[in-house]
């Protein structure tokens, strides 16, 4: 990551708080006690900021300068609200088509969803706010672009967004190996979310049962499962084979 894609020095990371800069997660000593820290973590009460406790030589590793045991990760997009998106998709008359994140951290993983997702005119993607994947510059690379065009949505949780979806008349498909259903037998029509879960672990059994519909991919060989931008690829293109054949 590039220096100007973060902030270093308590002072600084607590006036980009209170400015109300976006903020993708905050890197702190683990052993950092101080009456400046204090005011860190009372800046950041009530704020959806993810903030992870880590050793002084992982602060180091990122960067050289002198950042007092504090580093903040600054986006390299601005993010969009669902609430903003779903509304304005309906009064343009489309069916909205949203892929939803559970827990994908890689950033290259998430690159490549995007750029699949913006090829075949994914409405938005979907991470929380917590736990998920941080858009930088190695994200933006491997999506080609994409993630400049393609809006993406930085939600309190999935389990949120999956509700907010389904209140707003969008009906929503887990990808998940304890599916019976193959995702070919589905008919995705209408408006349309699919929610793809990290490799290691898969969609939460949370959000697993809030989602109308669980599919899956059918495997024959002997690894686990696919890899989760290869799996995204296969389940978006098949919403969008199904959309191509209703206009025929």
């Amino acid at each position: 990551m590039k220096e100007n894609e973060m902030i270093f020095g308590i002072r600084a990371v607590i006036e980009a708080i209170l400015a109300e800069k976006e903020i993708d997660k905050i890197l702190v000593k683990r052993d950092l006690q101080s009456d400046l820290s204090k005011e860190l973590f009372d800046a950041l009460k009530g704020r959806e900021i993810a903030v992870q406790r880590v050793p002084a030589e992982r602060l180091d590793r990122v960067t050289r300068k002198n950042h007092q045991g504090v580093i903040a990760f600054i986006p390299a997009i601005s993010y969009q609200k669902l609430e903003d998106i779903i509304p304005f998709l309906y009064e343009q008359g489309k069916n909205p088509f949203i892929v939803l994140l559970d827990g994908v951290t890689d950033v290259r993983n998430f690159g490549a969803i995007a750029r699949t997702c913006e090829c075949a005119g994914v409405d938005a993607i979907v991470i929380p706010s917590k736990g998920s994947v941080t858009v930088n510059a190695d994200a933006m690379k491997t999506s080609a672009g994409a993630l400049h065009v393609l809006p993406v949505c930085k939600e309190k949780s999935i389990t949120q967004a999956i509700k907010f979806l389904q209140e707003s008349g969008v009906k929503v498909y887990a990808a998940s190996e304890k599916a019976y259903e193959n995702y070919t037998a589905v008919t995705y029509d209408g408006p349309v979310a699919i929610v793809m879960g990290a490799e290691d672990t898969g969609v939460s059994m949370d959000n697993l049962r809030m989602c109308d519909q669980m599919v899956k991919i059918p495997q024959f060989g002997t690894i686990g499962s696919l890899n989760v931008s290869v799996a995204s690829s296969i389940l978006v293109y098949e919403v969008v084979r199904q959309r191509m054949n209703e206009k025929h």
